[in-house]
C-alpha cells in the first residue's frame, strides 16, 4: 500500500455570506479504504462531497486527489474519481449493456473489453442485457457503480447509496464495495445516514458536527477497546448470589443486574479473576462477553442526539 493518501483535505473551509459551512477541516484517506462520513442533519457531509468532486469551490484550504490539487489541478485530479450521488440515473428503457455505452462515447479511451470487464467485477454479467426497468434497485446500484467504474477510477465516492434499498440490497452493495476495496484497491468514500450499516462497512469513519470534524477512528476504536475499562455480560446463577460476589472483588468499577445477566464494568484482564471468584462462590457461569458501544452509541453521544441525516 502507497504511503501517500488517495485524497487529502488539509485546513478545508466553505464559508457562503456569513455561515461558515465546512470549519478547518483536515484528513487523508489512504489506498484500499472504505471510509465513512457521519454527521446530523446540515454538518456539512454533502458540502465537503461537493467540494472534492468539483461541483462547489472551497473558500479556503486545500484538497487534493492522488496528489493533484481539485482547485489548480480540476481535470488531473477529477480522472481519478467515479462518483455516484443517492440513486444512479438511468435510461430505464435502455438495457444496463447500452446504458453503459452511452456514458463510454462520453469518455475518449473506454473500449468494449472495459466495459465487460467492469460488468463482471459488478456481477451483472447474466442480466446486463436486460433492460434497466426490470432491475431492483440493488442492480441498479450496481449498475451505477459499473458506470463509475469505467473510467479506471483510484476512488469511489458515494453519497447516501443505500437510499430506496431493501435489506437484501444494502447488503448486496456493501458487501460489493468491500469486494472492490480488497481485490481492486479501490479507495471507496461513502456518506449515510444508516449508522447500522456504516458500522458494518467502513474501515475507518469521520464525524462531522456543524461543520467541524470532531472526531476521525478505526471502527473498532469507535465501538470497543481491548484497553481499560469495558462492560461485559455476565450470565449466572443464582443472580443475586452472583452479583453480590462480584461487587466484593477489586478492580470492578461497577456491576448491577440487566435484562441479558449481571453488567459488570472492568478491564478485561480482571475476567478470568471474576469468573474463577465466581466458580469458588457456588454460582454457575454460563457465559461471558463484551457489551461494546454500537457505531450509534457513539455518534449520540460525540453529537448530543442530533439527528444523523
Amino acid at each position: 500500500m502507497s504511503n501517500e493518501p488517495i485524497v487529502s483535505l488539509r485546513n478545508v473551509t466553505k464559508r457562503i455570506g456569513r455561515a461558515t459551512i465546512i470549519d478547518n477541516v483536515s484528513f487523508d484517506v489512504p489506498k484500499g479504504e472504505i471510509f465513512g462520513f457521519l454527521g446530523p442533519n446540515g454538518a456539512g457531509k454533502t458540502t465537503t462531497i461537493r467540494m472534492m468532486v468539483g461541483l462547489m469551490s472551497i473558500t479556503k484550504g486545500e484538497i487534493s486527489i492522488k496528489g493533484k490539487n481539485v482547485k489548480n489541478e480540476f481535470e488531473q485530479a477529477i480522472r481519478h474519481v467515479g462518483a455516484i450521488v443517492e440513486n444512479p440515473e438511468m435510461y430505464k428503457f435502455l438495457s444496463g449493456y447500452h446504458n453503459l455505452i452511452h456514458y463510454a462515447r462520453m469518455i475518449p479511451g473506454i473500449t468494449k473489453e472495459r466495459i465487460n470487464e467492469v460488468v463482471s467485477l459488478v456481477k451483472l454479467e447474466n442480466r446486463i442485457h436486460d433492460k434497466v426497468k426490470k432491475y431492483s434497485l440493488g442492480m441498479r446500484q450496481r449498475l451505477g457503480v459499473a458506470q463509475a467504474l469505467l473510467h479506471n477510477p483510484s476512488l469511489l465516492i458515494l453519497d447516501e447509496p443505500t437510499n430506496g434499498l431493501d435489506p437484501a440490497g444494502i447488503r448486496e452493495l456493501r458487501d460489493y464495495l468491500r469486494y472492490l476495496t480488497r481485490t481492486e484497491g479501490i479507495t471507496v468514500i461513502v456518506s449515510s445516514h444508516l449508522l447500522s450499516e456504516m458500522e458494518l462497512m467502513c474501515d475507518r469513519v469521520a464525524v462531522l458536527n456543524k461543520g467541524k470534524l470532531i472526531d476521525l477512528k478505526l471502527i473498532q476504536d469507535f465501538i470497543g477497546s481491548n484497553n481499560g475499562a469495558q462492560t461485559f455480560l455476565i450470565e449466572a446463577l443464582p443472580a443475586e448470589q452472583a452479583l453480590a460476589a462480584i461487587l466484593g472483588i477489586e478492580g470492578v468499577e461497577d456491576a448491577k443486574a440487566a435484562p441479558e445477566g449481571l453488567e459488570v464494568i472492568t478491564e478485561r484482564d480482571r475476567i478470568p479473576e471474576i469468573v474463577a471468584h465466581l466458580v469458588r462462590s457456588n454460582t454457575q457461569v454460563y457465559g461471558v462477553r463484551a457489551r461494546n458501544q454500537s457505531l450509534e452509541d457513539r455518534f449520540l453521544e460525540m453529537t448530543g442526539g442530533e439527528q444523523i441525516g
